[in-house]
């Protein structure tokens, strides 16, 4: 893409006159993770500082879901600043730019190396930011790895109760610091209650990049869902599509929704719809996933909500996180009517549909903790991974050098990294780099697969 803060949308624009007395970096690697990264940034800021004390600066690790101009207006997270940059890049200006706050919004292996990268660039500077990382949202495979990946920094984040007692259990487990765990919440739930049924009756699929991930899990909830909105001519029955074919998200989408659809014939009141998540649930009167975090942003307004047991309840799908929810039905009993009446201890152990003000009060440990830190008398220790070349000598090593850094957190020789911004000839060449490279992901790689299978 090779884009500049200047070839960003609109809504990132900011008066340079706005001057702000805390400085906060979001790194991310998904327009998902960019969500999360720049929304929890604001939850947590220090508790003398409110949103106008933040100046907010993003950086985009460019890889193969570096998000769009257009993903990045659709998730509504502004920013002070915005741009592009590589691993490299990145750990060269956190060298000489004086941060507060650093939140890692990447994939395990991308918080991995940038705590060894950023843990070398800090020797022996007197002060350093407050390391911030966590996930997207329902954290339903991977639970050790993802987890060891992400230790070492300040604060490792834990959206609900559940959550930071299992990766309590974990850093325990092996023998790690486990007090960086801090209990908060998802920093994307609000919006209004549901109070009751709209006009037509909205019933909103909220489909996932990854998961199922074979043509004919696709394709049969596809096509129930169309059956459902010619069993129901007076609903309004949407798919709720999280990115446009050529875009990547978190995960990678091999078979988009808007290709299997073509060879089908969905009745008038059937539709695509795109956009915001919250203003999608601001019309919707049921809503059906497989395990997505959508489910938990409905369940948080109080809408009816249902994950699915059609293709069975299994860890592979991540709907296994809602048994005892009281959410799991199929498709059957929609089509007859169910609404189901969701768990109240359960929802409430996942830190959705808090009432009293208890949700807005979630961020006040991780604000209180982050000002405790800053406040250090002295400065803050080195960063400490668990990992390191004596733990995982056969594991470590390649995720930094997936990052161009050695073993020992330096750039390796003929790492990609410029003080500048690259001209407009190597904007071009990445840009169609990037092309070819999803296109194969969603054309060719699904040939080939099926061409294996004969």
């Amino acid at each position: 893409m090779g884009r500049t803060s200047e070839t960003l949308p609109s809504v990132f624009d900011v008066p340079a006159s706005a001057k702000k007395s805390r400085r906060v970096a979001v790194l991310a690697d998904s327009d998902t993770r960019w969500k999360w990264g720049a929304l929890t940034a604001n939850r947590i800021a220090p508790e003398n500082a409110d949103e106008s004390d933040i100046r907010l600066d993003g950086y985009l690790l460019r890889g193969r879901a570096t998000p769009t101009a257009r993903q990045l207006q659709e998730v509504g997270a502004p920013a002070d600043s915005l741009r592009e940059v590589t691993a490299v890049e990145f750990l060269r200006t956190m060298a000489r730019e004086p941060y507060d706050v650093l939140v890692l919004a990447l994939v395990g292996g991308g918080v991995q190396a940038m705590l060894h990268g950023l843990k070398r660039i800090w020797e022996g500077q007197p002060e350093r930011p407050v390391v911030v990382t966590g996930y997207v949202g329902v954290v339903y495979e991977k639970l050790a790895d993802g987890l060891l990946l992400r230790h070492g920094a300040d604060l490792v984040l834990a959206n609900s109760r559940q959550d930071a007692e299992r990766f309590r259990a974990v850093y325990e487990g092996v023998g790690a610091d486990a007090s960086a765990v801090t209990e908060v919440a998802l920093p994307f739930l609000g919006g209004a209650p549901y109070t009751g049924g709209h006009d037509p009756y909205t019933v909103v699929f909220a489909a996932q990049p990854s998961v199922p991930d074979n043509r004919r899990d696709r394709t049969y909830l596809l096509n129930r869902l169309i059956q459902h909105a010619r069993k129901h001519p007076e609903r309004e029955v949407l798919l709720k599509l999280r990115s446009k074919p050529g875009e990547h998200t978190t995960h990678i989408e091999e078979l988009p929704y808007q290709k299997l659809v073509q060879r089908l014939d969905p009745p008038a009141n059937f539709r695509l719809v795109y956009g915001h998540m919250g203003e999608v649930l601001d019309r919707t009167d049921l809503l059906v996933t497989i395990s997505s975090t959508a489910a938990l942003e409905s369940l948080h307004r109080r809408i009816p909500t249902v994950v699915l047991t059609d293709l069975g309840v299994r860890e592979v799908l991540g709907n296994h996180h809602f048994v005892g929810s009281g959410c799991l039905a199929s498709w059957d009993q929609l089509d007859d009517g169910h609404r189901p009446v969701p768990d109240e201890e359960w929802v409430a152990r996942q830190g959705v549909a808090a009432g009293g003000g208890s949700y807005e009060a979630a961020f006040d440990a991780a604000r209180e903790r982050i000002a405790k830190l800053l406040d250090r008398p002295g400065g803050l220790p080195a960063l400490t991974p668990y990992y390191t070349p004596a733990t995982a000598p056969g594991y470590l090593p390649g995720i930094l050098a997936r990052h161009h850094l050695g073993p020992d957190g330096s750039p390796l020789p003929g790492a990609p990294a410029h003080d500048r911004e690259p001209g407009p000839v190597r904007q071009i060449v990445r840009r169609a780099a990037r092309g070819a490279y999803r296109h194969g992901v969603q054309r060719v790689a699904p040939v080939i697969r099926r061409m294996g299978e004969l």
